[in-house]
């Protein structure tokens, strides 16, 4: 049957070493990026200075740590992310570090990055795999769960991981905006001062071979990385790309992260291959396994990978739940009507990477029915200007700033059942300025929900139509 052929391939050992090096490397660029928020105070600026925080729906209840608590919770992710290096206590190291950094991801959706969202997927991927079967401090204090080896399928499920994320980061770009050059030509025009590649920056041929090339390294690339023969060079032209990408565009650790994770595209026992090319080590792994059996723990292999049915089907059925997971929701989308870039329904989750420019402004009414009285509120009062550039443009964040308002009406000024609506205008990746929600509704009696939002005006200025006003 296809189904044990199945199995009996996702369950045949293959060298782990690329697991432990994975391992390693994302406690190495977690660490780096709990030393990024010290170093530029973003654990204050971000979680303590704001006195309101944009929540994603269904967790309004994560509210920040008080007092000073916000520093120890990053002092110790800083810890957790040295632990899963060095493989010790990996499993509740892997687990605690995931629950921490999922915490501050939920405290505020002003900092929502798709990168951000990655790491959580491979966090909880990386506590079911048994990456510290090697290279670990586990293995010196256990070593009954050393082992040279590991079930084909911890190789394959990263791989669909980081297959997926490059795929849909190219499927999505297949939109008129992107493919008239926008916002990539608005983006690029601003570097023009960059060493070596700014003069391209400002030409039109050079921005459409970067538009049109990025969408087919990604769509096409990415299912040559599983091909032996064009492994290597895809992986250079992905080498380039995201090393462009760093010194061009402010994105934080992405660009590394994903580099890294690519390597996972490569045979299994690539570092030891590696170690091998530099030092002339054998492949330990591959000698014992073609002698017949896994040195440092071959019956305890064997046992797991042939005579546990049982396991095998509960694993094989949670590998296939999660691959669907990851290839519907970023579809999710379409089950809204209009511009995703523009209502923004569906647009988190969804690898929807360096798709938008948008700009406006949002200018708050309330007003008391009772007496018709009116307030005109400005956002930056009581929010950062980075809250506030981007509620701007985020219809939800509009409405959860809008129950805000209604909030501080009633404690502390007594008014009850005030009426709050919005002025907001937003230009999408360079169009003429267009209103986005409907100044008319009073917001305090929308219901927030995941329902297609009727509040939210469509788009309707073109790329077209800003071309020709221009």
């Amino acid at each position: 049957m296809v189904i044990n052929r199945l199995k009996s391939y996702l369950f045949s050992p293959v060298d782990g070493s690329f697991l432990a090096v994975f391992r390693i490397g994302f406690g190495i660029i977690m660490f780096w990026e709990v030393l990024r928020y010290w170093f530029n105070d973003w654990i204050y600026w971000l979680y303590i200075r704001p006195t309101f925080y944009f929540k994603y729906y269904g967790f309004e209840w994560v509210e920040p740590w008080p007092g000073d608590g916000m520093y120890y919770h990053f002092a110790v992710m800083g810890l957790l992310a040295v632990f899963i290096s060095f493989g010790f206590l990996y499993r509740l190291s892997a687990i605690l570090f995931c629950i921490a950094f999922s915490y501050i991801f939920l405290l505020d959706q002003t900092y929502y990055l798709n990168h951000f969202y990655l790491v959580i997927l491979v966090n909880i991927l990386l506590i079911i795999l048994p990456a510290n079967r090697q290279f670990s401090v586990d293995a010196k204090l256990w070593p009954r769960i050393k082992d040279h080896c590991v079930p084909a399928w911890t190789l394959w499920i990263l791989r669909a991981q980081f297959e997926i994320l490059y795929l849909y980061a190219g499927i999505v770009k297949i939109n008129s905006d992107w493919l008239n050059l926008e916002p990539l030509r608005t983006w690029l025009a601003s570097r023009a001062d960059m060493p070596l590649v700014g003069y391209l920056y400002t030409q039109d041929w050079a921005v459409a071979v970067a538009a049109y090339g990025v969408i087919i390294l990604h769509v096409v690339g990415a299912p040559l990385l599983l091909w032996r023969k064009t492994r290597l060079a895809i992986f250079i032209v992905y080498a380039g790309f995201h090393i462009l990408n760093h010194f061009t565009f402010s994105i934080g650790i992405f660009p590394w992260f994903t580099l890294f994770g690519t390597l996972v595209f490569f045979d299994p026992d690539w570092p030891k291959q590696l170690w091998y090319r530099l030092r002339r080590l054998a492949n330990k792994c591959a000698e014992a396994y073609n002698a017949g059996g896994i040195a440092d723990g071959s019956q305890h292999t064997r046992v797991y990978y042939h005579e546990r049915p049982w396991l095998q089907t509960s694993v094989l059925g949670i590998v296939t739940f999660w691959l669907l997971f990851q290839i519907l929701v970023p579809l999710r989308h379409l089950l809204y009507p209009g511009n995703v870039s523009w209502n923004e329904q569906g647009h988190r989750f969804a690898w929807q990477m360096k798709l938008r420019d948008k700009e406006g402004f949002a200018d708050f009414a309330i007003r008391d029915p009772a007496t018709g009285q009116s307030w005109y509120i400005k956002p930056e009062r009581f929010l950062t200007a980075r809250q506030t550039i981007k509620m701007a443009t985020q219809p939800d964040m509009i409405l959860q700033f809008a129950y805000y308002l209604e909030q501080l009406s009633s404690q502390h000024y007594q008014l009850d059942d005030v009426e709050v609506r919005v002025n907001n205008y937003v230009s999408l990746n360079g169009r003429q300025s267009a209103p986005m929600i409907n100044p008319t509704v009073d917001l305090t009696r929308i219901e927030r929900s995941l329902m297609p939002a009727d509040w939210i005006l469509p788009l309707q200025v073109s790329l077209k139509q800003l071309a020709q006003n221009r």
